[in-house]
């Protein structure tokens, strides 16, 4: 589904103010009214992720800008670093499992589905252990997403297994426990690239990659697709250099 540039700037006016009107979204938007009503009516994004209210003002239902409000109701588990850290890792589970059900999310184990939670989970510890010592970092108001599922919509899926939101950047972390790569699991890594960019709005890149949890000291690029685009593949010990080089530290 392509996105074009009035529908991105819509959606982010909308979703990175506290409500606002047609009249005013057009002006924030350097066009007209009937354009604005186009998008709002017909637009997946607006139709699926805002809302009007009796006052005809629209609202976005997950807020662009630090925090990410209402991002917690699409994820088995939302929060700050801190708040992830200061978690038990039965905690962590429980909170999880509650918010997986609560968003629709299958929780069939027989493929070990709670193992793989519980693999990425540890990998985000570790890769918090190794980033404190990186200056002036504020890691632990960063915001950390596990299991983002916008599926009960009508028109927008988008999947990711971890989101680490820092200050401008959004990586959205495709984990695999394995130690070898696969195209299709690279292009999975990349699927839903562009509906997070909308997402999160123009402030913030998005930086789609796979994460190899059974692989040791791996961090590379590997084509996607047919195209042109390289696409960051990592172990999970690597994942800190990864941040790091898209941090520029």
């Amino acid at each position: 589904m392509s996105v074009d540039g009035m529908e991105r700037k819509i959606y982010a006016a909308i979703c990175s103010s506290d409500g606002l009107k047609a009249r005013e979204i057009a002006k924030k938007c350097g066009t007209d009214h009937s354009t604005v009503n186009h998008y709002l009516y017909a637009s997946p994004y607006m139709r699926d992720l805002c809302v009007e209210d009796e006052d005809f003002r629209w609202h976005g239902l997950i807020r662009q800008g630090r925090r990410h409000s209402g991002l917690g109701e699409f994820s088995g588990y939302y929060g700050t670093v801190r708040e992830f850290l200061s978690l038990s890792e039965e905690e962590w589970f429980a909170s999880l499992l509650q918010g997986c059900r609560e968003t629709g999310r299958n929780l069939n184990d027989t493929r070990g589905l709670f193992h793989s939670f519980r693999d990425a989970r540890e990998t985000m510890n570790a890769l918090f252990r190794e980033l404190p010592g990186q200056g002036a970092l504020d890691i632990l108001n960063w915001e950390i997403v596990f299991e983002l599922r916008i599926r009960h919509s009508r028109w927008i899926r988008i999947y990711a297994d971890v989101l680490l939101i820092t200050e401008n950047q959004v990586f959205s972390l495709e984990f695999k426990m394995k130690d070898k790569i696969d195209p299709e699991e690279v292009a999975q890594a990349a699927k839903y690239t562009e509906y997070l960019e909308v997402i999160f709005g123009p402030e913030m890149d998005v930086i789609p990659s796979l994460v190899l949890t059974r692989a040791h000291d791996l961090y590379t690029y590997v084509p996607l697709g047919n195209s042109s685009a390289l696409l960051p593949v990592c172990s999970g010990d690597r994942l800190a250099s990864l941040v790091l080089e898209y941090l520029s530290l």
